[in-house]
């Protein structure tokens, strides 16, 4: 059975045409009517928060707080008679919520107990200069809105926020891609947790500035919506005036493919996850479109599905043969001792053992077969669409459920590439899952539940009181399979793939906030922001290429905006363009890369650059070649001693004129030509020689130098 469930799995990812990311082409992309459109967030460099005057930018460990507010969110309807999926979504979770609060970084109009603080001005001004570089349109008064925010994560249930500019541009280097929008609002809570019917949050960043850009879907491959995002940030960090760092910048990413909808990405930490995250998603959705092909050849009139449940009691547990105990579990006996080792029952690998509280409830999927082990990302199936519902929705922690097509994925072919994927225990491969699957008996559960062979069957265990939730969210998943690509917010992965996190939003979640007034940008206001602004992104591109910078350096050169701290150092130091920016984006990028103390802290690699410029100016000084650099950069990242002269003496470096390094050049020569074993060739002689000299000559003598006379000896 096991083998058949694979079968289909890869026969599934086949008629979606799934192709790896390395090995996509823009015709993959137009396959799919790929499109992508960003929405990137970046914190701003304020003392303070947008709508009070708490400090922003100060953090607490989680268990640092002085009081704990508890809050239930419950939807309400909306002056049209409606109520908002998410917030209808948001309420079947039963969700208890709780904030953690330090009086040094909230007030209590985190709480919605004080009205608003006029907006924070130098958050204004700071986020203006931003948007000028994106080439907004400016508005001319400020209307303060409040975007509902149902997740918990802003106590008020909403985010206030206000549009700056409109219809904006970014250059990538083979299309322009414009801008939708660009607004100021307020930043959320940190998540501390999220288990079962309690979430909690920490405050310290609830209420800081916050930029939004957003684009259209314009991006049509993953790399151009990576290049977009790329931009947007080097533009933001061109100013100086955003924070940097872990958390200070996301960005939600909504893809949408020919017949899909539109699905985001919610808060991607790392740019370089946006290629495999929307390639996969992609792919996803076109998987969802056949699935839901499928299912409308097998179902004339889907209206009339239905699925249906039964308890299952210890008896029948025991007829399944439902092993619910770890055979590494020294107490447990090979299957469920009914009578004796009820305690032992759902204790392992975090499930609850089944007693008056919790239930395992077996599901009949009518006319479903093959379509729960049926291909939606990689190493992925549409079973853990329904698994990922009933941990978000239904509060059951995973595993929360096993199926009759169930998919051991290391037993799959292309181990190597499984792994790249990490597969972990959230993704419902627990071990424990592994061995319940083998030794159920399939056909006896098929056979309490009446079911047909081209039937499928789920069985999962929860709480007594989780039990219609769950039902409802299995149901309410695939009957939308009949139908469409739900609309939904997932959750990025680092392996490329994404989870369920909520449904989508409505489109008219924002309203006005009654307890801010309209603010008046004047003309002055305005040009004064102009001021002082930093040179355009596809001015610094063109620079880089006029300096012959290597292209894989640009990212690394511009997402710290080192191109000022480069045109200094040349211009103080008489060093070359092209060395310098590939000591910052290749020698100075790996430094950071290997995990050095430190270097992981925005202010402490701000600390290396500044080391950088002042052994520059050091070797300049003394008179030292522009590549031992290298060497002193290394020792001096891991010493606590910053004198340059020590770090030289341990480095081993000793003075020698340029005729001293000529005359060892000469003797090494000599000493070549007695080698037993030599090679006739020149060139091989002058590598071996430039080999020997290397350490002698770095610092004293450009090593070109003496390649150059080497080659003049040799004639």
């Amino acid at each position: 059975m096991t083998n058949k469930w694979i079968e289909n799995f890869e026969k599934t990812k086949q008629l979606t045409k799934y192709v790896d990311i390395k090995d996509a082409t823009k015709s993959d992309y137009e396959y799919l009517g790929f499109r992508c459109g960003l929405e990137v967030h970046q914190q701003l460099l304020t003392e303070k928060k947008l709508f009070c005057r708490c400090p922003a930018g100060m953090y607490h460990d989680f268990n640092d707080y002085d009081a704990e507010i508890i809050r239930h969110m419950r939807p309400t309807l909306s002056e049209l008679g409606e109520y908002d999926g998410t917030a209808l979504m948001e309420f079947k979770t039963k969700k208890e919520i709780i904030y953690r609060i330090n009086k040094k970084t909230a007030c209590t109009y985190e709480m919605d107990d004080t009205p608003p603080f006029p907006i924070n001005k130098d958050a204004l001004a700071k986020a203006l200069k931003i948007a000028h570089l994106l080439r907004m349109n400016i508005v001319g008064e400020l209307h303060i809105t409040r975007k509902q925010y149902l997740d918990g994560s802003i106590p008020t249930g909403f985010q206030r926020t206000t549009i700056l500019g409109i219809e904006g541009e970014i250059f990538l280097k083979n299309k322009k891609i414009k801008l939708i929008q660009f607004s100021c609002e307020e930043d959320s809570c940190r998540e501390v947790s999220d288990f079962e019917h309690k979430r909690v949050y920490f405050t310290d960043r609830l209420g800081m500035p916050l930029i939004e850009t957003v684009t259209y879907p314009e991006m049509l491959t993953p790399w151009e919506a990576e290049e977009a995002c790329q931009n947007i940030r080097f533009i933001a960090r061109s100013t100086g005036l955003v924070r940097t760092g872990i958390g200070a910048g996301r960005q939600d990413v909504n893809v949408s493919v020919t017949g899909g909808t539109r699905v985001e990405i919610k808060g991607v930490a790392h740019i370089k996850w946006i290629p495999k995250l929307t390639h996969n998603e992609g792919f996803r959705q076109k998987s969802l479109l056949l699935i839901k092909n499928e299912l409308n050849i097998r179902f004339k009139d889907s209206s009339i599905w239905e699925m249906t449940h039964k308890e299952l009691s210890l008896n029948e547990l025991f007829t399944i043969k439902l092993n619910l105990c770890s055979t590494d579990d020294k107490q447990a006996t090979n299957f469920l001792n009914i009578e004796s080792s009820k305690e032992n029952y759902f204790n392992m690998y975090s499930i609850p053992y089944i007693n008056e509280e919790y239930k395992i409830i077996a599901i009949n999927l009518p006319n479903l077969k093959g379509i729960l082990s049926f291909f939606t990302q990689p190493y992925r199936t549409f079973a853990d669409e329904i698994s990922d519902r009933i941990k978000v929705i239904g509060c059951v922690e995973k595993p929360n459920m096993i199926h009759n097509e169930f998919v051991p994925f290391d037993t799959a072919s292309n181990y190597k590439e499984r792994l790249s994927f990490k597969i972990s225990n959230d993704l419902g491969r627990h071990p424990l899952l592994k061995e319940m699957y083998s030794k159920i008996d399939w056909i006896e559960l098929q056979r309490i539940l009446s079911a047909s062979e081209n039937d499928a069957q789920i069985i999962f265990w929860a709480k007594n009181e989780d039990i219609p939730t769950v039902l409802d969210t299995i149901s309410e998943r695939i009957k939308l399979a009949f139908s469409c690509v739900p609309n939904e917010t997932r959750k990025s992965r680092p392996d490329g793939t994404n989870i369920f996190e909520r449904v989508l939003p409505g489109p008219d979640r924002m309203y006005p906030d009654t307890d801010s007034k309209p603010v008046s940008l004047t003309s002055e206001f305005i040009d004064l922001t102009k001021e002082n602004l930093p040179e355009t992104l596809s001015y610094k591109y063109e620079q880089l290429k006029k300096w012959n910078v290597p292209e894989d350096t640009f990212i690394f050169i511009l997402r710290h905006d080192l191109t000022p701290l480069i045109e200094q150092i040349v211009n103080e130091f008489n060093f070359s363009y092209s060395s310098v920016s590939i000591l910052f984006g290749q020698f100075i990028k790996n430094l950071f890369g290997k995990d050095i103390v430190g270097t992981s802290k925005s202010d402490n690699k701000q600390f290396i650059f500044k080391m950088t410029y002042d052994l520059c100016k050091y070797m300049k000084d003394e008179e030292l070649d522009f590549y031992i650099i290298h060497k002193l950069l290394k020792k001096a990242v891991n010493s606590s001693n910053l004198n340059y002269d020590d770090l030289l003496a341990k480095i081993g470096f000793k003075r020698y004129s340029k005729d001293e390094l000529f005359e060892k050049a000469d003797n090494l020569m000599n000493e070549y030509d007695t080698l037993p074993k030599k090679s006739s060739n020149l060139g091989a002689k002058q590598r071996w020689v430039m080999g020997k000299i290397k350490n002698f000559a770095l610092g004293n003598i450009n090593l070109t130098t003496i390649a150059e006379y080497l080659k003049l000896k040799g004639k």
